[in-house]
């Protein structure tokens, strides 16, 4: 967000109220000193630039952002008028180079990464002075001297370091920072540490005398700035060290000094957390005793400024003492973890044993007596300072002392260095298994873990980071897990406080709590009692469980009655305790912190277990209805966290706190949609619990490492030679053109027999190995490793019957499209890029229906974002042959299936049980037919004795009667006359038997009986049913044995997991539609919905299907989706890592014009040859010179964009504009269903409603457009013609980010018009390729009004009717006013008005729009009016005659309109809302 909101950089460690930084409106940037030099020197506008002036570099850092103390707003400026691309990169020579030009730059940089915009692209441009940039940002990030580099100078050098450490992916940047951290820098370690460590592996001893060799050979110059750039970072650990030390325990303190200090642990924190960085590093990093060093400093003393200092040092203390070998890069099991504990105690106790004879007791006594930190302080605390050193020195720890020298070390530091390094961890995996899941207040409202609204990307936070690697599988899941639930804990916070606030808790005149008022989603609780605490598990120290009875009175509406009476088994609530201080009636101020203002103590969460009866039972959930209960007392039995309840309950005794669950008094309920985050959480920690087993294939890719090609089918020793393509090629033809670098081979020559179906034999390139070189040097022939054999084989006849014809694919597939598909079928990896209207969904489709034919026993498993896009899968998937008997879907998204059809669990058993009886009947039928006596068709088991005993041994008799004998071929007619079930096949279309040869009438009677053998082939498979009585187990036997493909999205996944792997629920593929929607971690636990069989994953295939150039996943919270990185998709994690894509390349929704707004975006996007000939795309749009435009929309009364609510930006004139064109578009013919209107953000979107509502929306001869939304909701929908309306005029936006113009432009079909400030948005450089075709054509609406809709003229043909240019809003508002009132006085009709259009007003102050009241009334028309317009009148008589404006002064234009009808209920929108 380029106006983003800001913390100041103080208020990140204070406790002041968060700022909101205001974005600099036009007007101001073009009165700023900033833009009036960019508009002599950089500015890409301007066409005659002075030349390049280093003084301006000076100039401009001294005055604009030293001076600024660099502010956010001066920085925003500079970056936003191209700055770095177009002056000070472009210029940068080792010349010229000086430190205002190097801060500048670091500047431009860190603000591209606040800005979230790419920031490498300039210098990846012009590459050849980077290596001389970095090693003078090097060499100033060591400067002792604060007069040459301030502190605060050296923290944004820091963050610009950070930055390039966290840019691995970047050619440019790794050559840079490699030299860095790789094994040489081990030189900065004590002689006696290097030593041990070159001892622990043989393999290093033999590099580092081989660095050692040649660094002689390098000259003097050379070796010192080698010298210089691997003890860079140990270094730079000194120079924070002494910067840490300056800072006092009490008494004033720099500001600057802790931030620094802030910065220097994240970069710290980056750098372990990373695999290639950490690998040499850690060891030098412990080496320097940092930790240690950091948690006695006076700074973690300090509560108020060392708050976050200590938080992120805990983070790196956990990094620091990871459960990861860093060498090979190997997991550590708690077994092996244990060994290097006891490894480290037994060499402390052999040192003490042979040197230190008062040490003899600790040397001699067992581990676990002395390997806890109390211990070990009582052996350690009486020695002097000189021992503990000599010890330390022992271990390698410290340089060793000469005899009379004293140690220059503090007794506590050697003390608290040796007693951290020995003591006993609890491990990782228990720590996470204590922890409670549910948020407390001591969570929820602090700002440093879960960040306000108003974070601005400055501070640093205590915070994990999604970035391109990970540590371990633990560690990638151990990220995601607390990433996940403080996203949820900040949603939490959100409801508490709305609800809380909502219920007015007052202190009353006796000193307890009055509320004052109500919330629909919170009670005040009657009474509160724990029932129950079970006895713990074997090995823990926390209870089984904890239950507890909430009393809660519901004297409310009925309706929000039912709300808590529906409350579900494991819904989560939350139990919250307020103590007001104010007095009643005080007036709730939501700008002050709440949690005072409320008197909020204590949150817990808890989880419903049931309501109670009468008799105190719980209610049990169930088919049958509810019992009613009487009165308005209702009680719920919950679950409480066991965590939770013995962290409390510890306190409690220990520290005599009060005990927190005897003072509830509110209870809150969430949306159930929002609520599901406990059931995920439980997810992951189970994850973590096991031994998650990821495919071997995929392990490394998962965690960034290794060739990211290495799954990819190619690459794969499973590679498959023939697969039979099914229906996918139309033709012979077709599949020729899909395979161009191939030469085709077919096994037939008659052209008539070259028809599909295809099995295709692909040649294979071996798997690695001896042989596979044995073959490269003898030679394969090229010519053979080109060629594809195509066998085309028969479908066997599958009955008489028209239905028993297969279904047919009719797409013609692009050949990128079939390499998607061949990919998709191959075992591996395969990931499909798919643009905005590329076929993405057809190609999904009939991957699934190739793999479902060529592996029948195989299983698919589908994973979506949405259930919208669910339901456009099985709606495509029913298209294609596939039994439906194998499909289902899991989830609640089941009920919105446009289709007739159920494929839910129970819908699914109901279909079968219908079926089973249809096919009953069938068989009962097949029995009358042949005369055999009895009831045959009772059940499955008599139905299959009868095809056993009557019918296979009548078809037997029938074969060895019509069979070759001796070569000699039997007559055609004995086939017909012989066959047995001619009266079973009366109903089939006649006559069956051609008659014409032996062969074609063979195969008629082999398909009559394919038809029979499969009616008894699914009666058998139906036969469990019978057997299994109750609906679930008949849902759970269809889930786990009949399915061969089963839907559901990633949140169900998610949810349901446990459910899942208790069931045995097994698959082998995975196929994910929309994957750069869905957040990595949900991206990630469908892998894991199975157990392992024998320690191995049964997947052979993922498919992800996405495209990461449009909007990624929902992240509500700022500082999550920016700092954390949480936005980040698996799907695009992995495409920036380096793993092989297929890039579809040919798209069908929109009119080229339109596609080239957005094709710049993709490699080589082009156009399916329909575009250009479908009549739809080659007509122009009626009414309109232009297919799209971009409009030019000044202020309306003086006022642009205005914020009524934080983010919530509207922008009235765009608003009438907008709803102008869509009345003009009506009136001119074009249906409104095929108009949609879209607008970046949510204010502007309800602004946009309420003027549809005032002017047109209950109006018979306009109506209302197909949708009005944003464009976040609208992602992966379309229309054929798109009005946008982009609201801001002060600040870019959140459009800068160019996944969402994408996305804006590709709505599209065949007419898109834009409303903006021209002048905001063309000069912002991301979307630039886009803007600069948009400002090609004229920025005024240019409308031909007599041109109805459809027309005959072709695009880009001038019209012959007249061409009206629309110079503003009100114009237009004007004219589509006096165009529908022509209308309406042509067509025989009552008097008849219309809400008249906006004026502009005289005095500029008053932002509402004025309506003036209609005064002319509307004359009866001529006698002679046209037919057509008869009807028109008629038709709008018929829908309810147009309402008259009322008589009294009409309401003026609302600025804000609050809450419309459609807002109440609709959950929040993407990124939209902020």
């Amino acid at each position: 967000m380029a106006a983003a909101v800001a913390v100041s950089a103080s208020a990140s460690s204070s406790s002041a109220p968060p700022k909101k930084i205001v974005a600099p409106t036009v007007s101001q940037i073009n009165a700023e000193y900033v833009t009036q030099l960019a508009n002599k020197y950089w500015a890409p506008h301007v066409k005659k630039r002075l030349a390049f002036d280093p003084k301006v570099i000076e100039d401009v850092y001294i005055k604009e952002i030293v001076e600024s103390k660099f502010a956010i707003r001066k920085i925003m400026l500079l970056e936003f008028s191209q700055y770095l691309e177009n002056y000070l990169w472009m210029n940068y020579s080792p010349e010229v180079s000086s430190k205002a030009y190097l801060m500048s730059i670091c500047c431009m940089v860190n603000e591209k990464f606040r800005e979230n915009v790419p920031a490498w692209e300039t210098f990846k441009k012009k590459p050849e002075h980077f290596p001389f940039f970095f090693k003078r940002i090097l060499e100033a990030s060591l400067v002792e001297n604060d007069s040459e580099y301030s502190l605060h100078e050296q923290t944004v050098l820091l963050l610009f370091l950070d930055h390039c450490f966290n840019s691995l992916e970047v050619d440019l940047i790794r050559g840079q920072v490699q030299q860095l951290i790789s094994l040489p820098m081990w030189m900065a370690l004590q002689p006696k540490r290097l030593e041990q460590e070159l001892k622990k592996t043989p393999k290093l001893r033999k590099f580092w005398n081989l660095i050692k060799k040649n660094d002689e050979k390098m000259d003097e110059e050379t070796r010192m700035q080698a010298y210089q750039e691997r003890r860079f970072l140990s270094q730079l650990i000194q120079k924070f060290i002494s910067v840490l030390k300056s800072i006092s325990v009490s008494g004033p303190i720099s500001m600057d000094k802790v931030h620094y200090c802030e910065r220097f642990i994240e970069l710290m924190l980056d750098l372990e957390a990373l695999l290639p960085t950490r690998r040499w590093f850690n060891t030098v990093l412990d080496d320097s005793h940092l930790v240690v060093h950091c948690y006695l400093s006076s700074l973690a003393k300090r509560e108020k400024e060392g708050h976050l200092f200590c938080q992120l040092l805990d983070m790196l203390k956990f990094y620091t003492g990871f459960e990861i070998n860093d060498q090979t890069g190997n997991a550590l099991t708690e077994n092996e973890m244990t060994t290097i504990h006891y490894d480290r105690i037994t060499s402390l106790q052999r040192a003490a044993f042979a040197h230190f004879p008062e040490l003899y007791d600790f040397a001699l006594s067992n581990v676990a007596a002395v390997d806890t930190r109390d211990a070990l302080v009582k052996i350690f605390e009486p020695l002097s300072s000189s021992v503990l050193h000599q010890v330390a020195s022992y271990l390698c720890l410290l340089p060793p002392l000469s005899e009379a020298e004293d140690s220059g070390y503090q007794k506590d530091f050697l003390l608290e260095l040796l007693v951290s390094r020995h003591e006993r961890r609890i491990s990782q995996i228990q720590q996470l298994n204590q922890m409670p899941l549910y948020p407390t207040e001591k969570i929820i409202w602090d700002e440093n873990i879960v960040p306000t609204e108003y974070y601005s990307g400055e501070g640093c936070l205590a915070l994990p980071k999604l970035n391109l690697q990970f540590l371990t599988l633990h560690d990638y899941l151990l990220r995601n897990f607390n990433l996940f639930r403080l996203e949820s804990t900040y949603e939490i916070r959100q409801d508490i406080e709305d609800s809380v606030s909502r219920m007015k808790p007052w202190l009353s005149e006796y000193g307890g709590v009055v509320f004052g008022g109500w919330a629909r989603m919170a009670q005040p609780i009657v009474s509160f009692t724990v029932v129950e605490v079970a006895k713990p598990n074997i090995g823990e120290n926390w209870p089984m469980r904890v239950r507890a009875d909430v009393t809660i009175n519901l004297n409310v509406r009925d309706n929000i009655k039912d709300e808590w009476e529906g409350l579900r088994k494991h819904d989560v609530c939350f139990l919250v305790t307020v103590r007001p201080t104010q007095p009643y009636g005080t007036k709730f101020d939501r700008r002050r912190p709440f949690v005072e203002q409320t008197g909020l103590v204590y949150v817990r969460g808890c989880e419903i277990q049931g309501m109670l009866d009468e008799k105190g039972r719980v209610l049990e959930e169930g088919p049958e209805p509810k019992p009613r209960l009487k009165g308005d007392c209702r009680t719920y039995r919950v679950f409480l966290d066991p965590n939770q309840y013995q962290q409390d309950m510890t306190n409690t005794i220990q520290n005599g706190a009060e005990d927190v669950y005897e003072t509830f008094n509110i209870i809150m309920r969430r949306k159930p949609k929002e609520n599901n985050f406990k059931a995920v959480l439980e997810t992951i920690r189970n994850l973590m619990n096991t031994d998650c087993v990821v495919p071997d294939w995929l392990h490394d890719i998962i965690l960034g490492y290794g060739d990211p090609s290495s799954a990819h089918y190619s690459k794969m020793p499973n590679q498959i030679a023939t697969l039979d393509f099914n229906d996918t090629f139309l033709s012979i033809d077709h599949l020729k053109a899909s395979f161009p670098e191939y030469k085709i081979k077919v096994t037939v020559d008659n052209p008539a027999l070259q028809i599909p179906p295809f099995r295709i034999t692909f040649p294979i390139k071996g798997g690695k190995g001896k042989k596979r070189k044995e073959a490269d040097r003898n030679g394969e022939n090229p010519e053979e490793a080109k060629t594809l054999i195509v066998e085309p084989h028969v479908i066997p006849n599958r009955g008489p019957y028209p239905y028993n014809q297969p279904k047919r694919n009719t797409i013609p597939f692009t050949h990128t499209q079939i390499e998607a598909i061949r990919a998709g079928m191959q075992p591996g990896l395969t990931m499909v890029v798919g643009p905005p209207g590329t076929g993405k969904t057809d190609v999904a489709v009939q991957i699934i229906s190739n793999l479902y034919h060529n592996f029948p026993e195989q299983r698919t498993l589908i994973v979506t974002h949405s259930n919208q896009a669910l339901n456009q899968l099985f709606e495509k998937i029913m298209a294609l042959d596939i039994d439906e008997r194998h499909l289902l879907r899991l989830g609640h998204g089941e009920e919105e299936l446009e289709t007739e059809k159920d494929f839910s669990r129970y819908g699914r058993v109901n279909y079968v049980l219908a079926r089973r009886l249809e096919l009953l009947q069938e068989v009962g039928r097949l029995q009358e037919s042949l005369g055999v006596p009895g009831d045959v068709s009772y059940t499955c088991e008599t139905a299959g004795h009868f095809f056993l005993y009557q019918v296979m041994s009548r078809w037997e008799e029938y074969i060895s009667k019509v069979k070759v004998k001796g070569g000699k071929f039997p007559d055609a007619t004995d086939v017909s006359s012989l066959f047995p079930f001619h009266q079973y096949f009366a109903n089939a279309p006649q006559p069956i038997f051609k008659g014409k040869s032996y062969e074609e009438d063979m195969e008629i009677a082999e398909g009559c009986f394919r038809h029979l053998k499969k009616i008894f082939t699914q009666l058998e498979e139906f036969r469990a049913f019978e057997l299994l009585r109750s609906g679930l187990d008949r849902s759970k036997y269809l889930l786990v044995k009949e399915a061969k493909i089963i839907a559901m999205t990633c949140t169900h996944a998610a949810l349901k997991r446990h459910d899942l792997v208790e069931l045995g629920f097994k698959y082998d593929n995975i196929l994910m539609e929309e994957s750069a929607q869905i957040l990595e971690i949900e991206t990630f636990i469908p892998l894991l919905l199975q157990n392992p069989q024998d320690g191995f994953s049964r997947l052979k295939r993922w498919i992800m299907i996405g495209d990461h150039h449009q909007l990624p996943p929902v992240i509500k919270n700022m500082a999550f989706q920016k700092y954390s990185n949480m936005e980040q998709s698996l799907f695009t994690r992995f495409v920036r890592v380096g793993v092989p894509t297929v890039d579809l390349d040919a798209q069908g929704r929109a009119r080229a014009s339109l596609c080239n707004l957005y094709n710049w975006r993709y490699k080589n996007l082009g156009n399916l040859p329909h575009v250009q000939l479908l009549p739809e795309f080659r007509t122009a749009n009626a009414g309109f010179l232009y297919d799209f435009q971009l409009i030019n929309v000044e202020d309306f009364n003086g006022v642009g964009e205005s914020e009524p609510n934080p983010y919530f930006y509207q922008n009235l004139g765009e608003a009438e504009y907008v709803v102008a064109l869509f009345m003009y578009m009506c009136l001119l013919g074009y249906p409104a269903d095929k108009i949609s209107i879209l607008t970046t953000y949510n204010g502007q979107k309800h602004l946009i409603r309420d003027v549809i509502n005032q002017r047109c929306g209950n109006n018979p001869l306009i109506g209302r457009p197909n949708k009005v939304t944003t464009v976040d909701r609208f992602q992966g929908q379309q229309n054929d013609y798109i009005l946008l309306s982009l609201v801001r005029t002060k600040a870019v936006g959140h459009l800068r980010d160019v996944r969402r113009l994408v996305v804006a432009m590709s709505r599209a079909r065949l007419g898109l018009y834009i409303f903006a400030r021209v002048s905001l948005f063309q000069n912002c450089f991301e979307l630039t390729p886009a803007f600069s075709q948009l400002t090609a054509r004229p920025l005024h609406l240019h409308i031909i009004p007599t041109e109805r809709f459809p027309t005959a003229r072709l695009n880009g043909e001038r019209p012959s009717h007249q061409i009206h240019v629309i110079k503003n809003m009100p114009q237009m508002a004007n004219f589509v006013y006096n165009m529908y009132m022509h209308i309406i006085q042509s067509t025989r009709h009552y008097q008849q008005c219309l809400l008249p259009p906006p004026a502009m007003v005289e005095e500029p102050e008053t932002p509402q729009t004025q309506e003036t009241e209609v005064e002319d009334e509307v004359q009866v028309m001529q006698e002679n009016a046209e037919e057509e317009e008869k009807r028109v009148a008629g038709e709008m008589v018929k829908e309810g005659e147009l309402k008259v404006a009322e008589g009294d002064e009409h309401r003026t234009m609302p600025e804000h309109p609050g809450r419309d009808s459609d807002s109440g209920d609709s959950e929040p929108e993407n990124e939209s809302e902020k």
